[in-house]
């Protein structure tokens, strides 16, 4: 399937059929305004700059791909898609949508404090099926800053416009933040099923005892293997654990550690590389920093 690149805000006013942007580097686009395109089947895009969308679903329908996630979306549906990520979308005939598309382009943002602050927003890496559903009174907020933002854009440009839309940018994205935490605890149920399935991974690994084919437990294979993204695992585990995954993980590596330790006669080298370690004094470097003693050491407290 071919890979479309947008490398400007222009391009992606021109995907869309309408006239080039106020400003070549910011755009607020109303979906309302924007004409329906027949389907075209499957298109997949990498942009150049940041795309913040706030859609809802009129008639219809869509699938859209972020990665290699799918997600259907309906109504009040918040995403962000950060420049060099794969997006793609279907839609039949007779999709249409309203709301406000943001494309932001990371010049717009050079020599302002959003240029090293947005990177920190986890949901620029989400994938698509972690998407925020907004209830009518946070997308009423967010659409008041939309507004603003467009307003500020279509006046005669001077010296305090970009401070004054990146004040509004950066108002849009903490309340998204807040929506996003809210999202978190009020998704309890599908949460824990993904900390079931996390601890059903961890025990898994920990009894598999082909240790030509084990690696050290990682971030990065967890949220593989659960299908979400490394930071939305993280957001997870915070929420209800207080923890990153890496934290989880080097305590779940101690407590196993700790088992070995106290109940079999394995050597520390032969422990550590049953637990995943290359080399064993990575091993004992890391559990003297979570229990101030060495593997010999808490070993000689059983004796």
């Amino acid at each position: 399937m071919e890979l479309i690149r947008l490398k400007s805000i222009k391009e992606y006013h021109k995907a869309l059929g309408i006239g080039n942007p106020e400003n070549p580097l910011l755009s607020v686009i109303d979906l309302s305004k924007v004409e329906p395109h027949p389907g075209e089947g499957l298109l997949s895009y990498v942009f150049d700059f940041y795309s913040i969308s706030l859609k809802r679903t009129e008639s219809g329908n869509i699938k859209y791909r972020y990665g290699q996630q799918k997600y259907d979306f309906d109504n009040g549906i918040l995403y962000f898609i950060a420049p060099n990520q794969v997006f793609s979308f279907d839609a039949d005939e007779n999709f249409s949508s309203s709301g406000y598309i943001i494309l932001i382009h990371p010049d717009f943002l050079w020599k302002t404090s959003l240029v090293k602050t947005i990177k920190r927003y986890d949901f620029f890496n989400y994938r698509i099926n972690e998407a925020l559903f907004v209830s009518e009174k946070e997308e009423a907020i967010l659409t008041t800053f939309i507004k603003n933002i467009e307003l500020e854009n279509n006046l005669n440009i001077d010296k305090f416009t970009q401070n004054i839309i990146v004040s509004q940018i950066e108002s849009f994205l903490s309340y998204s933040e807040r929506f996003y935490q809210r999202q978190f605890l009020f998704r309890k149920i599908n949460n824990h099923q993904i900390l079931e399935r996390l601890e059903d991974l961890i025990d898994a690994y920990f009894k598999n005892e082909n240790l030509e084919q084990k690696s050290l437990l990682s971030v990065k294979f967890l949220a593989t293997s659960l299908n979400i993204s490394s930071n939305y695992l993280s957001g997870i585990l915070k929420t209800h654990t207080g923890q990153t995954t890496q934290q989880h993980i080097h305590n779940k590596l101690i407590e196993k550690a700790k088992e070995k330790l106290s109940t079999t006669q394995l050597t520390i080298t032969e422990i550590a590389y049953e637990l995943g370690f290359e080399q064993s004094q990575s091993f004992s470097k890391l559990f003297k920093s979570k229990t101030k003693l060495t593997p010999k050491e808490f070993r000689e407290t059983f004796n």
